[in-house]
């Protein structure tokens, strides 16, 4: 089995700015880098093996910061990357509320499926380690979604450098990759029947 430290980046700048960053860069803001410092101090003596990230800049720093005790060098993936936002992406958070969404706001179903590739990516890259995997919000919603078999609004959110634990085998991840099928195969189904109703 692959043990994952899923974790999201500390505090940035826009976090508490409440700014939506979606793919866009991002940098930790002072308390940020406190959460990842103490993440780091949490995690230096557990035996990791390797550290993963988004290939953002926040998620980036965070981990860093966590791999710095145990002298690992930073492997970035684009299958951890945020939710991509479309033109919502660099709007105030509040002002969002009850818009329409946009065509462009990358979809759950998509995010799912992603997160069920990098599940598969970690497991056969990492067999039988241990691997920090620093992310964000709403990919390591979905990740956490795939792997519990269950939609995304079942899982409750994700705080920042909150740390969960999870453990995969190329068992698991093809269970997940079926009952994330399912569940998207589901949410269509919904969504269709819901607009012939209109």
């Amino acid at each position: 089995m692959t043990t994952i430290y899923l974790i999201r980046h500390g505090e940035t700048v826009d976090n508490a700015r409440q700014i939506m960053q979606g793919q866009t860069q991002g940098k930790l803001n002072d308390h940020g880098i406190q959460q990842a410092e103490t993440v780091s101090k949490r995690l230096a003596e557990e035996p990791i093996d390797a550290v993963v990230a988004s290939d953002l800049h926040r998620a980036v720093e965070t981990a860093e910061i966590i791999a710095r005790p145990h002298h690992l060098p930073v492997v970035t993936t684009p299958l951890l990357r945020e939710r991509d936002w479309g033109a919502f992406t660099g709007r105030f958070i509040p002002d969002l509320k009850g818009l329409v969404w946009p065509d462009d706001v990358e979809s759950e179903e998509t995010m799912m499926m992603r997160a069920v590739d990098f599940l598969e990516y970690i497991t056969a890259t990492y067999p039988d380690q241990r691997v920090v995997a620093v992310g964000h919000g709403i990919i390591n919603k979905a990740i956490l979604a795939v792997y519990a078999h269950c939609p995304m609004r079942e899982v409750q959110r994700v705080m920042n450098a909150e740390v969960r634990m999870l453990s995969t085998s190329a068992v698991t991840v093809a269970s997940a990759r079926a009952a994330a099928s399912a569940v998207i195969a589901t949410a269509v189904a919904d969504r269709a029947g819901g607009a012939a109703a209109e």
